[in-house]
């Protein structure tokens, strides 16, 4: 298997997924939407809130703010040896205190949250919880713990992970007609000095539509993909790093088949 790094950022990437399967270009996409454990509040303690909003509705968007995590330092709830309970090694608490004065409105944003562990915050400050009123205030403390994403979306630290096979498109026979470079959406397609023709780059940016090939009468053009070859683009919601999360879900997905190899040598 080769990997070819086209794009990487703290929060997305993009690269080519070579001389594999689709089975394993999905297995990586479904382990980093539900298989990557990460930290999200489920619980929430309101000691006082005077907000328009019911306590349910804050509860749900505090459960919503992605929360820094660290396969290092916490544990999935249902592997750590409290068996649920919460500790330290599974569980992290976070509070909340706000109040609009005589000044007016106060928005709060996620960066008004105080965590106890330096290393969990949340991972966009500028997130918007509640709109405060003259007199309005909140007073809360949540309880963030680590689950998968395939329990709840508030554990789902990818957000748009996906894939596509490369395409392989080929002109053979073409009299430069021009036809199909019109008909491209992606406007991809350029006249060369002897036929039409994609660049390597642009390639990539072809969502294999086939109106180019359909548009072309003299059938000149052949749109295929290779099977053993995959575009891949995902972005993380700010959990991990995205290169934390490729490495995660690959990792997951190590740990499960030696987990199955272990059964297999048991029967």
């Amino acid at each position: 298997m080769e990997i070819d790094i086209l794009e990487l950022s703290d929060r997305s990437a993009k690269f080519i997924l070579s001389d594999t399967t689709a089975a394993f270009a999905n297995g990586v996409r479904r382990a980093m939407l539900a298989d990557v454990p990460t930290l999200a509040i489920d619980d929430v303690n309101i000691y006082n809130n005077t907000s328009v909003l019911y306590d349910e509705q804050l509860a749900l968007r505090l459960g919503l703010i992605p929360l820094t995590s660290s396969l290092e330092d916490f544990v999935p709830q249902d592997k750590c040896t409290c068996e649920g309970n919460g500790c330290p090694a599974c569980t992290v608490s976070l509070t909340l205190s706000a109040e609009a004065g005589e000044e007016g409105q106060v928005i709060v944003h996620s960066g008004d949250i105080v965590s106890s562990d330096p290393n969990v915050q949340p991972a966009d400050k500028n997130i918007p919880i509640i709109d405060l009123r003259t007199g309005q205030k909140v007073v809360l403390e949540a309880i963030a713990h680590m689950g998968y994403g395939n329990e709840h979306a508030k554990w789902q630290a990818g957000v748009a992970c996906g894939y596509k096979n490369m395409p392989v498109i080929t002109f053979e026979g073409c009299d430069r007609c021009g036809i199909c470079v019109n008909a491209c959406p992606r406007n991809i397609i350029q006249l060369g000095e002897e036929t039409a023709e994609i660049s390597k780059d642009d390639l990539l940016k072809c969502s294999l539509c086939r109106l180019c090939q359909d548009s072309c009468d003299i059938d000149a053009i052949t749109v295929g993909v290779d099977e053993r070859s995959f575009i891949f683009t995902m972005e993380s919601d700010g959990s991990y790093t995205a290169q934390q999360l490729i490495l995660n879900a690959v990792n997951t997905i190590k740990g499960k088949a030696s987990e199955m190899q272990g059964i297999l040598d048991t029967l």
